[in-house]
């Protein structure tokens, strides 16, 4: 009965899928191409009757600014989750990798425990030592890259110079560079997704006479890798992160090494120190044995097991970042303790080296190697300042020449978070001048009067602990919130308000003013200063930016709508699987319906606690 019903209604399933017509004019419609006059007029007013599907989804344009590790999960979660979609990523190199493709010096490494430095999804078991090199961790994500596909999107050598938001049309308009031409090309999107990252534009440092040097210059984010620096006098100019890696690098190929250091800082103890001592290793950095690599790939478990040990210590630092807390009153001890046991063939460089504000305040960094390097013989620590560069070495502030064959300059990048390009919002406004007195934002990815725009590790997107790519996978995720609510809500464009922009920042810096992040200490954090504006991290652990970007709060946002038209979202009464003559019920499949077990579970022990309650009253043992 119901089988005749619907082919006489025209409703069959095996019917082939055809375009149901739509364009209504009230009060007179069209079905199926044959006019029919409504008995009850539209009432007066303006139409709102969207003539789409509830659930149709609006065809969308991505941009996504570079292919690092947040360009490659942007790829990957945006074709997961994103109907119709045109993507296009574009990339200033040759290949994908960010950072990881970039910076190539010696030692260059993670400073986190590779297994918990890999995307959620795609778990590797085949690292090859605790810390891995940048090498390895780049082999990695081009396997991720090639596997889901990520490549056929990207343009490389392909560099955005420019941006433009067209508040007419609701679209960007970006002025694109071919790197290997020159050619500058126009195209236009309706969503840029910005995952260039902060720390991607080196700069020399300021030093008198340093382009006057006659030795090899370098650079640790432009690396010259065919220089052979073997059986050379080198100085290694900064203690950050990658000076604190540079040196250990390149170590046994020089005969000499003068480091200078200009300010103090804390190495921290390795994470999972046990899996040190269970080898009995002096080495910071330990590699996998071909057997234990083979446990993991044989045995799951034991790899889960292993991984969630080195995630959980990681996310276990949060509270030594609170000043006046047990943990963080207790850091400077273990701090001091750690490092003058790796400094003990030379004891003396702990005064040198030990600052006196308290661990954390600037990057936590373990330094597999590092404090060992530095107890050398063919190494001088060298604390006196620079007063300028000269032909064959460094002169210090105590009038001493340093002859040198190359000078490393580990001094960083441009820390500000100035847009590297003209990003120009609503009203003719640049993000460089909104971000002018501080790049203040809402939680790290989104800026009042620039629609359609996302930052991937923004300002105050880092973390001075915990796990940085579960933060990129959480910003992506938002993202993907953002995206599918605008092509479900029929919007054109949404931007973050001014107000919510305003309430983020003032959160931080209330937050960081009991944090030891806030204490005097020159950190990239607060933009190499001492005492300035906390622009760099994120307000709390990495454990609270995951619950923080669960759910996006709609409330926080205004909307544009497609026609000007607020009621499109809900469309002109079908589904279009329904337009299609495809009628799908799989809602009564199990897998698809919501049992409420818990809630029966729930019951049940509402029920034996209470008879147990009974029991005790009475007097009987509980069952």
């Amino acid at each position: 009965m119901m089988k005749r019903l619907s082919r006489a209604l025209g409703r069959s399933t095996s019917d082939p899928k055809v375009n149901q017509v739509s364009e209504v004019q009230p009060p007179v419609v069209q079905t199926n191409g044959v006019e029919v006059t409504t008995v009850q007029a539209a009432p007066a007013g303006p139409w709102i009757l969207e003539e789409r599907s509830i659930d149709a989804t609006r065809p969308m344009r991505v941009v996504v600014i570079g292919s690092g590790i947040s360009g490659i999960i942007a790829s990957i979660r945006l074709r997961q989750r994103i109907g119709k979609l045109d993507l296009c990523v574009y990339e200033k190199n040759a290949d994908i990798g960010g950072t990881w493709l970039e910076n190539r010096y010696p030692g260059c490494a993670c400073d986190i425990p590779a297994h918990t430095y890999q995307a959620t999804f795609e778990p590797n078991k085949d690292w090859s030592t605790f810390y891995a090199a940048a090498p390895e961790i780049h082999n990695y994500w081009k396997r991720v890259s090639d596997k889901y596909g990520c490549e056929k999107h990207i343009q490389f050598k392909r560099q955005v110079v420019g941006a433009t938001w067209d508040a007419a049309a609701c679209k960007w308009k970006l002025q694109v560079k071919n790197t290997d031409s020159g050619e500058i090309f126009e195209d236009t999107c309706d969503v840029v997704v910005s995952a260039s990252g902060a720390l991607n534009e080196w700069k020399w440092p300021s030093i008198e006479g340093l382009h006057d040097f006659k030795g090899k210059l370098l650079h640790s984010a432009c690396w010259d890798e065919s220089y052979d620096y073997s059986g050379k006098r080198v100085a290694v100019i900064g203690n950050g992160s990658s000076g604190i890696q540079i040196v250990p690098g390149m170590l046994p190929k020089v005969t000499h090494l003068d480091h200078y250091i200009r300010g103090k800082t804390w190495l921290s103890p390795t994470f999972a120190r046990e899996q040190i001592d269970k080898r009995n290793s002096e080495l910071e950095n330990f590699s996998f044995t071909p057997e234990e690599i083979e446990a993991f790939k044989k045995d799951h478990s034991v790899y889960q097991e292993f991984r969630k040990e080195i995630e959980k210590e990681l996310q276990s630092v949060h509270g030594a970042t609170l000043v006046g807390t047990p943990e963080q009153l207790g850091t400077t001890e273990f701090f001091t303790e750690n490092m003058k046991r790796r400094l003990r063939r030379k004891p003396e460089l702990a005064d040198d080296l030990m600052p006196a504000f308290p661990p954390i305040c600037r990057r936590l960094t373990p330094g597999p190697g590092y404090l060992e390097a530095l107890t050398d013989d063919k190494v001088d620590v060298i604390s006196s300042p620079i007063v300028k560069i000269v032909q064959d070495g460094v002169v210090t502030a105590d009038g001493k020449h340093h002859p040198a064959d190359a000078i490393v300059c580990a001094t960083g990048f441009d820390t500000t978070f100035t847009p590297r390009f003209p990003i120009t919002g609503e009203n003719g406004l640049s993000l460089a001048k909104r971000w002018e007195e501080t790049p203040e934002n809402y939680l790290s990815l989104a800026v009042d009067g620039f629609p359609n725009y996302f930052i991937c590790l923004g300002p105050n997107a880092a973390l001075g602990e915990g796990n940085l790519l579960l933060l990129i996978e959480k910003e992506i995720d938002y993202v993907t919130f953002c995206l599918q609510k605008m092509q479900r809500d029929n919007i054109r464009a949404m931007q973050v308000r001014k107000e919510a922009v305003e309430r983020f920042r003032r959160h931080c810096d209330q937050y960081f003013s009991r944090t030891v992040f806030s204490l005097e200490c020159r950190s990239w954090y607060k933009g190499g200063s001492l005492n300035g504006r906390i622009t760099a991290l994120w307000p709390g652990s990495s454990l609270h930016a995951m619950k923080a970007l669960a759910y996006p709060r709609w409330e926080d946002y205004t909307y544009e709508y497609v026609n000007d038209n607020p009621n499109g979202w809900i469309g002109d009464g079908w589904a279009e699987d329904e337009r299609n003559k495809i009628i799908n019920v799989d809602y009564l499949d199990d897998d698809q319906i919501d049992f409420p077990t818990a809630v029966i579970a729930k019951a049940m022990e509402h029920v034996k606690e209470h008879v147990n309650g009974v029991n005790s009253v009475n007097g009987r043992l509980p069952n």
